[in-house]
């Protein structure tokens, strides 16, 4: 194997000129996003078929869902920074053929040991990627970008979870035929990337980027201790639905789980995605009390329902939450990072994106424990929404905290910090 230098990884490259034009980039980039969310969604109806074929447990679901999610967490905080250095073009090149290349890994798998690599290296890739698409849309168009940079994961998770659900019913042999549809996506998206011109100045320093950095500014600690609880109540919805939704859609109301378990993870990012553009433009803390306010709204529609076994109740209890999920995040964000320097912000949203992403694994892997465990994923499911609604509850007592706080406590910088 060749080895790189370091020199020559921190060597500047030249910027090209690209076959493709701006607005066409900008859409290339966002649908990059999408395709890669929509990729690490679509296992989620497929789940109960592989379960059937090898006959593993609920907790194996959760921790093939969770090790996507921790290996993510460690691109980004490896390589998060690097198309900073190198180019944005680079880095998405190798990182949709990865994705081409796993779906391909998902496509063959024969065991929970072939789902569990696919997972890892989906994460890898995805991580290293969505820092490097991020950026390069708002190197095209701030404006634009920051939209499509909150709009394209949810819609992105979305349509993974209904597309999936659909090709399970409508290809035949599902298990591969889903994975090979996506790895046409990336190959087209990464010979897309090939012919658009460099969006960013490379620039040296490639190899001290790969440190990760973390960093909360004394100003940050009391807005991000305040968000805590609305980014955990939020992400371990999002995961518990994408690992564990297909069973308790089954299990609980009777249906589908390969086709119904996708919906309503679609309804769940799909709802986000919209509240994202409903909220635009508000304060961070009126956004992130109305997400706090319709999480636990949402969660105990969904606690009502599942205890009365309706499954319609269900999903309008999905829909509201998926509000509050969207709302909450971007809140929660906005009012962390709001009290960052631009020098800051980077560390201070890897923190964000740290817990947001163990809180999308942990409480989903510990869940399936409990369903390994205890048998019963109602009793499970019930657990899980009184525990998100007080966490809800939680983040709707401290948004109200920050916007009856003094001024000088809510933004002032103290001396020498």
């Amino acid at each position: 194997m060749t080895r790189v230098s370091a020199a020559a990884l921190d060597a500047p490259a030249v910027p090209r000129t690209g076959l493709v034009s701006q607005a066409a980039a900008f859409y290339l980039l966002a649908s990059i996003t999408m395709s890669f969310l929509a990729g690490s969604s679509a296992p989620t109806p497929l789940y109960p078929l592989y379960q059937a074929q090898w006959g593993f447990s609920p907790v194996t679901v959760t921790v093939v869902f969770g090790i996507y999610a921790l290996a993510l967490l460690a691109a980004l905080l490896v390589a998060g920074r690097l198309s900073d250095h190198v180019g944005r073009r680079p880095v998405l090149i190798a990182a949709t053929a990865m994705q081409a290349a796993t779906m391909l890994v998902f496509a063959s798998a024969d065991g929970v040991s072939g789902l569990l690599f696919a997972r890892i290296v989906q994460g890898l890739s995805t991580g290293a990627a969505i820092a490097a698409v991020g950026a390069g849309m708002l190197d095209l168009d701030k404006a634009r970008g920051a939209v499509a940079n909150a709009v394209a994961p949810p819609l992105g998770t979305a349509f993974g979870a209904l597309a999936g659900g659909v090709m399970v019913h409508t290809l035949p042999a599902p298990t591969q035929m889903v994975y090979l549809v996506f790895a046409v996506v990336f190959v087209l998206q990464g010979l897309g990337v090939w012919l658009m011109a460099e969006t960013n100045t490379p620039r040296p320093g490639a190899w001290a980027s790969l440190t990760p950095r973390f960093s909360l500014p004394f100003a940050t600690r009391r807005p991000m201790l305040l968000a805590v609880p609305v980014l955990v109540a939020a992400w371990s919805l999002a995961g518990f639905y994408a690992s564990l939704g297909p069973g308790l859609v089954h299990g609980v109301f009777g249906l589908d789980s390969s086709l119904l378990g996708g919906v309503a993870l679609f309804v769940l990012a799909g709802s986000g995605a919209a509240s994202v553009l409903w909220v635009h433009g508000r304060s961070p803390s009126t956004t992130m009390s109305f997400g706090a306010a319709a999480l636990l709204a949402g969660v105990a529609v969904i606690g009502v329902s599942l205890a009365t076994h309706a499954a319609a109740l269900y999903f309008v209890g999905t829909a509201i939450a998926g509000t509050g999920f969207g709302a909450g995040f971007q809140g929660a964000v906005r009012s962390v990072v709001a009290f960052a320097t631009p020098r800051e912000s980077a560390g201070v949203l890897s923190i964000v994106f740290v817990v947001s992403y163990l809180a999308m694994g942990v409480p989903a892997v510990g869940a399936g424990w409990l369903v390994a465990h205890g048998g019963n994923i109602l009793r499970t499911g019930e657990l899980f929404a009184t525990v998100v609604m007080a966490l809800a509850a939680l983040a709707l007592l401290g948004a109200m905290l920050r916007r009856s706080g003094r001024p000088a406590s809510s933004g002032a910088r103290p001396a020498g910090a």
